[in-house]
């Protein structure tokens, strides 16, 4: 492949709902310029962005894929990303390296949740957009109602640049509005179709308003009734595109080829290139710690950011980067910045799906893949050692979905470590951690789809099997009222005995986020002092695993008030033992109570939604803090117990149609209700009778 400079490259994200022909189109474009001699199919498993085993199984793209498209002397860096929510961070890694995305709807069912999010996260990184209606060949396709319904929800800077028209029924063609003349799919041009005649003008008008407000000289031109020129309507159109001014409007039907030529066309003629949409970015400069920008120009200082990193046993390890400034070459010495180490370079790969095509150099605005770095990962920038720059890192959604996770062979634990660790560099919403309390192994990711994945390349890759669990909920004990109380351990059976003998007072320390506070208050030596230590340490052991429910106690005050020793017999082992006996039996008489973890949690839905999320919030015990109305979305504040939070990400999405988001963090602890506490402590003894079965 040809190495292209920064004003020859477009980097389009293919974004969309779920099913609207993403890969699809990828597929089209590549068949279209002849870089491949034939048409993949989603149900076949055979594309090339696809090539996942994942995905060619379940008839979904699950991670992004590079589809570069050579057209008209020009580069297309197509990155097809998932539809499904679940994959949401390879969204934002592909919006990470695109200079602007082309957001697929389908001819029937208009705008989607998918759709609605593809346009929301491409605002947020400022890009410009386009719109691509796919299946304008079925019965049912409404182009008008479709582009209504698209300007009405995305503003009327939406403007369709084609009109489709059908002939005896089928689709078979399309009016340029900007030009006025008609296109045959088949080929050639056309006179314009008698039904689009009228409304031609209206269409055209509608371009040339929306280009008037991309410059005031326009403007005035517009309001005093002179017509612009071709010239200045051309680069009015770039400009409006450029600043998100003008959506344009195209349609086809990918699957047939139809439309997929003239969209080609379109990017190349009339959305600027890498080296205009982003001219310049701002970066860290490591040595100064200041914010400079950098040029898109290949002949400047080196910096390139790493934004997907391929660690699959079949196709290898790829770390795929987007060069922001400067050129890389083949062998040359790169300088990790976050990770502060030197990378050895061998060969430079173009990545076209899973298929590596080698070159010589990639240039800023282009995107590459080296093989093998050992040392970088995702989020990583490649600099100079003389230069370094840290381009900003990538905004991941919060992985707030967590499932215990066990492996089904015996042994295996070591192997899944290894296993997540490699899955980790690939996707970094996923979590993994073994939680300390708990001693459970816990993966945490976006949604349940996201760790069907995970667990199906568990098995598939890594040759593990495991199963996902509800994960245990780190309850604490704590008591709510004050007692005294003695403990004796007294022991003998020959020789040297055993003799300890404590009286203890307990009762609430009043600090929930320490687990005691040890006092004495011994008069006349009934304990000796070398003994208080031991003391502590019975305290200290005890409190691990309370005797309500084995759960670590918090906010105890223990004193030693008073007890006795033996001249001989007396150890620290001994009262350490007497302190233990002590504290099971006073912190069972002073009413004893279970502690739940409380979350703060912030709901973002849109209007329609804020009355089922309060009474859902409700049901789970929860207490609205508050709202906040941002635009069409109200922002819900509350808390609730962990407990009744487990599978929230996927409840809200079911109640919001995916248009739902949330965070969440740890507040507090709270008693717990008492059936709350009776359920609890149920099945925590039927737990702690299963682990001593498998003991």
């Amino acid at each position: 492949m040809k190495v292209y400079s920064a004003n020859e490259i477009r980097n389009a994200a293919i974004l969309g709902h779920s099913g609207c022909g993403k890969t699809t189109l990828a597929e089209a474009a590549l068949f279209a310029s002849q870089a491949t001699s034939r048409m993949g199919r989603v149900e076949d498993g055979n594309t090339v962005s696809d090539y996942d085993p994942e995905e060619t199984r379940r008839k979904v793209s699950v991670s992004l894929s590079i589809v570069p498209v050579e057209w008209l002397n020009n580069k297309i860096n197509f990155i097809d990303t998932p539809g499904y929510f679940d994959f949401v961070g390879e969204l934002r890694q592909a919006l990470a390296a695109a200079d602007a995305a082309l957001i697929l709807v389908s001819a029937k069912s208009g705008a989607e949740v998918g759709t609605e999010i593809a346009w929301d996260n491409t605002v947020a990184q400022n890009l410009p957009r386009i719109f691509f209606i796919n299946g304008m060949d079925d019965e049912h396709a409404d182009f008008e109602k479709v582009t209504a319904d698209l300007k009405n929800r995305f503003g009327t800077g939406v403007v369709p640049f084609q009109l489709p028209f059908k002939e005896n029924g089928s689709l078979a063609g399309y009016v340029d509005i900007l030009t006025g003349q008609a296109h045959k799919y088949s080929g050639g041009t056309c006179g314009v179709p008698s039904q689009l005649a009228g409304s031609l003008e209206d269409y055209r008008a509608a371009i040339i308003e929306s280009v008037a407000e991309t410059d005031e000289a326009l403007m005035e031109k517009f309001f005093n009734d002179e017509a612009l020129s071709e010239e200045e309507i051309t680069a009015g159109v770039m400009n409006g595109i450029r600043g998100g001014i003008i959506t344009p409007v195209l349609c086809g039907a990918v699957v047939s080829q139809t439309g997929v030529a003239p969209l080609l066309d379109m990017l190349v003629k009339q959305l600027p290139p890498a080296s205009v949409l982003r001219p310049e970015i701002e970066v860290t400069d490591v040595k100064s710690n200041e914010k400079i920008k950098i040029k898109c120009s290949e002949n400047e200082t080196l910096a390139a950011f790493v934004f997907k990193t391929i660690a699959d046993p079949f196709v290898g390890r790829f770390s795929i980067f987007r060069v922001f400034s400067g050129t890389i070459k083949r062998e040359t010495p790169l300088y990790n910045v976050k990770q502060e180490l030197t990378e050895k370079t061998g060969h430079l790969y173009v990545m076209r799906g899973k298929e590596q095509i080698e070159v010589d150099e990639i240039r800023a605005g282009d995107i590459g893949a080296i093989a093998k770095l050992s040392g970088t990962s995702t989020q990583d920038t490649l600099a100079l050692k003389a230069a370094p720059v840290l381009v900003d890192e990538i905004d991941f959604p919060k992985s707030l979905l967590s499932m215990a996770v066990a492996p089904k062979g015996r042994g295996d634990e070591d192997k899944m470590s290894t296993a997540f660790a490699k899955m980790l560099e690939e996707d970094k919403t996923l979590k993994f951690e073994i939680n300390k309390e708990t001693k459970q192994a816990v993966v945490s990711g976006v949604g349940d789809n996201q760790l069907d994945v995970m667990v199906s390349r568990l098995r598939s890759r890594y040759k593990i099997e495991v199963d996902l669990l509800t994960p245990l909920i780190p309850y604490r004990e704590m008591i709510k009222g004050k007692v005294r109380v003695q403990g004796k351990h007294k022991k003998q059976s020959g020789g040297r005995g055993q003799y300890g003998d404590v009286h203890m007072e307990f009762e609430p320390s009043g600090d929930l986020n320490t687990a005691y506070v040890f006092e004495e208050k011994i008069f006349g030596g009934s304990v000796p002092k070398n003994f208080h230590p031991a003391v502590e340490k019975g305290v200290q052991e005890s409190v691990l695993a309370g005797p309500l429910a084995a759960y670590p106690v918090v906010g105890l005050k223990a004193v030693l008030v008073d007890g006795s020793y033996h001249d001989v017999d007396s150890s620290e082992m001994a009262f350490k033992l007497a302190t233990c006996i002590a504290f099971k039996d006073g912190f069972m008489k002073a009413r004893p109570t279970l502690l739940e973890p409380i979350a703060r949690v912030v709901v973002t839905v849109p209007d329609e939604y804020t009355g089922d999320i309060m009474g859902d919030m409700s049901k789970r015990r929860g207490r609205i803090l508050g709202t906040d109305k941002t635009g069409s979305k109200q922002t819900i504040q509350a808390e609730a117990p962990m407990s009744e939070l487990l599978k929230y990400a996927i409840d809200l999405r079911a109640m919001t149609q995916g248009r739902g988001s949330f965070t969440m963090e740890f507040d507090r602890y709270e008693e717990a209700p008492g059936e709350v506490q009776t359920k609890v402590i149920e099945a925590r003894k039927k737990e702690l009778e299963a682990l001593r079965e498998k003991e």
